[in-house]
């Protein structure tokens, strides 16, 4: 345990020795989510939304705690620096683990549990229709004669982690090439300048509803409603490649599993309102990006897995 958590323990302890807050009058203050990102952001404004309905269901106010800085650790340090009582959630997005795996955050991935997945835009294997591929055994037949030119995001981000466990799991050889951002990725593919890219929907679906794109395969464990021809790369047999745009609520590991349970409860039910429904449509999701504490605390701990080996395998990791 570290010192930040033993720390926030003992305060928690000295607040329920004092009568403060008991288990049956949870939750007694108010609640505050912890996000890492800048205000209007999409995981502000997931939080934001997420809250409307929440505070409703909670029966008690609730609001965003921005603290940006080190992809995630100033987050991190925060709300492991407050008591566990379930009255401080963290918002967080694979950076977060990303930041954990390369050894820089103030806590690890065992001292923090999910709770509820607020959205899931899996990454989509796409390529241009002109290149002729049509098919992952097409891409993997077009990699035998050179390296397949692979769009994505920075270095070391979850694009470039994604694309690099693509190729070792499925032994199509990918040669990286990082864009500022997805409107950049979009145009060098639209363009001819790289062949394959991951995408998220929102990202792809222009070119894929004028003809110009062809989605190839989803990493994520079940096909996206939006595009239901679109088989899973576990469908082809290229298994633990599930990557996504992903955001959720998580605690620390230690809160009590009462209070977790009731902030699932009411945090679903306040998701599964037409108010959060209409801000996952105006995104591109559906209510399939909605996930319980076990569906998302698992993925958690997959994707963790996942960007680890692929950290150390780059040699990124502390």
């Amino acid at each position: 345990m570290t010192i930040l958590r033993m720390a926030a323990l003992a305060a928690s302890t000295l607040v329920l020795s004092a009568g403060m807050a008991t288990a049956d009058d949870y939750p007694s203050q108010p609640i505050e989510v912890v996000t890492h990102a800048s205000a209007g952001g999409g995981t502000d404004t997931t939080a934001r939304t997420l809250l409307i309905r929440a505070r409703r269901e909670l029966k008690v106010d609730a609001f965003v705690q921005i603290k940006k800085g080190g992809g995630g650790t100033v987050a991190m340090s925060y709300a492991a620096g407050k008591p566990a009582d379930g009255h401080t959630l963290m918002a967080i997005t694979p950076t977060h683990l990303i930041t954990m795996a390369r050894g820089r955050a103030p806590i690890s991935i065992d001292e923090i549990k999910g709770v509820v997945r607020s959205t899931d835009d899996p990454i989509i294997v796409v390529v241009n229709k002109k290149s002729g591929i049509n098919s992952i055994d097409d891409l993997k037949s077009a990699a035998e004669s050179a390296s397949i030119k692979w769009g994505g995001t920075q270095a070391g981000g979850i694009d470039h982690i994604a694309a690099i466990t693509f190729s070792k799991k499925s032994g199509i050889k990918l040669a990286y090439v990082p864009f500022d951002g997805g409107g950049a990725m979009v145009t060098n593919l639209m363009g001819g300048n790289i062949q394959a890219a991951g995408l998220n929907y929102g990202e792809a679906v222009d070119g894929i509803e004028s003809g110009d794109f062809v989605p190839l395969a989803v990493m994520a464990e079940e096909r996206l409603a939006a595009l239901p021809d679109t088989p899973t790369l576990s469908e082809l047999g290229i298994e633990d490649v599930n990557f996504s745009t992903v955001r959720g609520i998580i605690v620390m590991a230690d809160t009590p599993e009462d209070r977790v349970a009731l902030l699932e409860e009411k945090l679903l039910k306040a998701m599964s309102h037409g108010t959060y429904q209409a801000y996952l449509s105006g995104i591109g999701l559906d209510a399939s990006s909605v996930g319980n504490a076990q569906e998302w605390d698992a993925q958690i701990r997959s994707m963790y897995t996942n960007i680890y080996d692929t950290l150390e395998e780059l040699g990124l990791r502390k």
